[in-house]
C-alpha cells in the first residue's frame, strides 16, 4: 500500500476539481479507512421504500462481504462532501418518509415534506453527474479501476428495468455506497470529515471515489 503522506499530493488535482464541481468538502483516505458493516446493507432490506426496485440497490449488487474483498484491491478512496438545498423543520424531518408516503398524514406535515424531497431532489440532481466527472478524471490520470459510488439511490429511469435485468444507463448509473454495506457516517468521522446525524437543517451527503 502506497504511504499516507503521498496521497494528498498525487490526488491534489482530484481534490481541486472536487471544490470546483461544488463540493463542500473533500478528502483523499486510504482505501482501508472506509468502514463496511453487514448492518448497513440490512438497513436497505428494512427501511427502504427503493430495496428490489432498481439494479443499483440491494439484492443486485454486491453484498458487503463481497464488497469488502472488492475494497481490498483498491489503494485509495475521495470522500466527497455535498449540502442539500433542501431543509424541513426537526418535527418535519424526523419522520419525513411517513409524512410523504403516508395518505393519512396531517396535511400541514405532507406538504412540507413534499417540498423537502422537491427540493432535494432538484438540488442534488448534479451530485451524481459530479462523482462521474470525478471518475473519469481519475481513469484518465492513469486510474482505470476509478469507481465512483453515489449518495442516494439512482434515479436515472422512472423505472428500473429490473424485470429485464440490464441497466439501460450503464455508463451512468452507480450504486449508493450504502448499498454495499459502508457506513458513510463512520468513515467520514474516521476521516475526521463529520456528518451532522441526525439531520438539522441541510442534510450532508457524502459519496465516494474508489481510485486505483
Amino acid at each position: 500500500m502506497k504511504p499516507a503522506a503521498n496521497r494528498p499530493g498525487k490526488y491534489k488535482f482530484l481534490v481541486d476539481a472536487a471544490k470546483e464541481l461544488g463540493a463542500a468538502d473533500v478528502k483523499v483516505i486510504a482505501a482501508g479507512d472506509v468502514i463496511v458493516e453487514d448492518r448497513v446493507a440490512l438497513k436497505c432490506r428494512a427501511g427502504c421504500i427503493g430495496y428490489g426496485k432498481k439494479l443499483t440497490c440491494p439484492p443486485h449488487v454486491p453484498t458487503p462481504d463481497q464488497f469488502r474483498k472488492i475494497l481490498a484491491e483498491y489503494h485509495d478512496a475521495l470522500l466527497v462532501k455535498f449540502i442539500s438545498p433542501a431543509e424541513a423543520e426537526n418535527d418535519v424531518i424526523c419522520s419525513i418518509y411517513k409524512y410523504w408516503l403516508d395518505p393519512a398524514a396531517p396535511a400541514d406535515k405532507k406538504a412540507k415534506a413534499e417540498k423537502f424531497w422537491k427540493d432535494h431532489f432538484n438540488g442534488t440532481g448534479s451530485f451524481a453527474p459530479l462523482m462521474l466527472e470525478l471518475e473519469r478524471r481519475a481513469f484518465n490520470a492513469g486510474n482505470p479501476f476509478a469507481l465512483a459510488f453515489i449518495n442516494g439511490s439512482c434515479r436515472l429511469c422512472e423505472k428500473c428495468n429490473v424485470a429485464g435485468g440490464i441497466c439501460l444507463h450503464p455508463t451512468q448509473a452507480r450504486i449508493p455506497e450504502h448499498a454495499v454495506g459502508v457506513n458513510m457516517v463512520a468513515t467520514a468521522k474516521k476521516a475526521n470529515m463529520q456528518i451532522t446525524f441526525p439531520v438539522e437543517g441541510h442534510p450532508e451527503l457524502m459519496a465516494l471515489l474508489l481510485i486505483d
